[in-house]
């Protein structure tokens, strides 16, 4: 172990010394496609976008006649399409769509000699807070058709990916939500609000990590108690190993075995890229990173390395927090990290019949007015908050029937919540039409959407490939770029753009801001049925 640790210890000197230099598509229309078959040997139903089985057990008849198997064909498509109809019903309200269009519902099998029928519904996460409600719903809705006896719904989450079309380092490629816990000021209880989000997630079904980022005064290793303390690495992979505490995956420099940091900003921001990126976090649905306070290089470094999906706000009733909690805010907004919630610690106490609020009130509920955030939850002083703190067991964990947990509670549902929301806008803000032979385009948190030609997309890119970048002259021409070129694929890049990928290889960087500048289509015809 001495000889792990020490070389754990010279790995993150060295790193130290350096400086740091798909999404799932969009629901489509399913369209049968349905052959006939042996009518004693099991259909396949091939649909555009899914394969589902559809087994018949048909007592079999002396004539095999074309009519009849028309019927069989008939009868096989209409339950599928009266299941799916009954499914349809049932309306995901975070999307606001069902959940068939969604692209919920998996490995349809109907046994219709026994009249049972057997689905899969694949969430966007384990956390889903409405997971018993849409397994209730399903088993209802598909229950009451007439033909029906028996139904079995499995439930599944999709699995852990990230929506960034770029190159992330391995120990972040399978990462599906990375949300930053900040304050930008100390002492309001950031650490406090991390760790027990992070729990509380775990306790909803999610695979969580925290990451505590805070190399000059980490806390993770005060409010966890992990069996092992010490950070290991792996001597052929390079890579470090986390610890775990009921669970949840840990990273913290406390747990390099060299306590508090003293070293100078660069060398710091080393290793913390090293510390995050190099890490096996594994599949997990849910990274919370305890961020350190400020909005200096280490800040900067974090939202650049990390693909963050969200970020949730901690502040305290006092002005002075609101100040500088302002200025977080305005860090995550300008590096397009939506902050989706705003939590205000240490708001009230009560005594006596009556409750008291020790540091006034208002700087919770200014934020989210002044900035548009819209979530806001209130913790209250508690002892036991404060203790569980010290203990090493979080109060979700020591008491998930208090006040606090519930509070933290709700907390979690909505992270969860706005981190699908999040996912589903960007994956599909930027796609290609090929019927139209448009890029459609609409742009998260915007109601708005419209359409571009691809051949002006591709002569807008403003790289150094398309522009000299010391005389701003525009190296590719018009005549370069054919008028009916079409993007072989567009992925998502974070929060903030797209990666679309041409005929020629090249593969260009589309923010949004650059696309809501470019030339418009307009007064597109609409489709032809033929072409619908």
């Amino acid at each position: 172990m001495s000889q792990t640790v020490h070389r754990l210890h010279s790995y993150l000197r060295s790193a130290g010394a350096c400086l740091v230099s798909s999404p799932r598509p969009p629901p489509r229309r399913l369209v049968c496609i349905a052959t006939v078959s042996d009518r004693n040997q099991s259909n396949v139903l091939l649909w555009k976008g899914r394969v589902s089985q559809h087994k018949l057990s048909v007592a079999a008849k002396a004539s095999s006649s074309a009519p009849q198997a028309e019927t069989e064909r008939f009868s096989e498509t209409s339950l599928e399409k009266e299941v799916l109809k009954a499914l349809s019903q049932i309306i995901d309200p975070d999307f606001g769509t069902d959940i068939v269009s969604c692209g919920f519902v998996k490995d349809l099998v109907i046994e219709e000699a026994l009249g049972e029928v057997s689905f899969r519904l694949e969430l966007t996460t384990p956390a889903c807070p409405v997971k018993d409600m849409f397994e209730k719903q399903a088993n209802e809705g598909v229950a009451v058709l007439p033909w029906v006896k028996k139904v079995n719904v499995t439930m599944s989450a999709q699995p852990a990916k990230p929506i960034f079309a770029g190159q992330l380092p391995p120990g972040l490629s399978r990462i599906s939500s990375i949300v930053a816990v900040s304050s930008c000021k100390g002492g309001v209880g950031k650490s406090t609000v991390a760790v027990n989000l992070a729990y509380t997630l775990a306790g909803m079904g999610a695979r969580v990590g925290i990451f505590d980022a805070d190399v000059y005064g980490p806390s993770l290793p005060t409010m966890v108690n992990p069996e092992s303390r010490v950070l290991e690495m792996d001597p052929e992979k390079k890579t470090i190993i986390p610890t775990e505490y009921l669970g949840v995956k840990l990273v913290s420099f406390g747990f390099a075995g060299q306590g508090r940091a003293i070293m100078r900003g660069p060398m710091v921001s080393g290793v913390i890229n090293q510390l995050l990126t190099t890490t096996e976090w594994g599949e997990l649905d849910y990274l919370v990173i305890d961020m350190p306070p400020g909005t200096g290089d280490i800040q900067l470094t974090l939202c650049q390395v990390a693909p963050l999906t969200a970020a949730v706000i901690v502040t305290t009733p006092q002005k002075l927090a609101f100040i500088d909690v302002a200025k977080g805010v305005r860090m995550f907004s300008k590096l397009k990290v939506p902050c989706v919630a705003v939590v205000e610690n240490m708001c009230h106490f009560d005594a006596d019949g009556k409750r008291y609020y020790p540091f006034g009130k208002g700087s919770g509920s200014q934020v989210v007015q002044q900035f548009g955030i819209p979530h806001l939850f209130d913790l209250p002083i508690r002892p036991t908050l404060s203790a569980s703190g010290d203990s090493g067991v979080p109060e979700v964990v020591s008491d998930p029937l208090s006040e606090v947990a519930r509070t933290f509670q709700d907390l979690g549902v909505c992270v969860v919540q706005q981190c699908a929301k999040i996912r589903q806008q960007v994956s599909t803000a930027v796609t290609y039409d090929k019927y139209l032979k448009a890029i459609r385009v609409k742009v998260p948190n915007s109601d708005e959407e419209f359409l571009l030609h691809p051949a002006t997309v591709r002569r807008n890119d403003r790289s150094a490939q398309s522009v000299d970048e010391w005389t701003g002259e525009q190296k590719i021409q018009f005549g370069d770029v054919a008028e009916d070129i079409e993007p072989e694929e567009i992925r998502p890049m974070g929060n903030y753009a797209v990666s679309i990928t041409w005929p020629d290889g090249f593969s260009q960087i589309a923010p949004y801001d650059q696309l809501e500048t470019i030339e418009r289509l307009v007064d597109v015809p609409p489709l032809s049925p033929v072409e619908v």
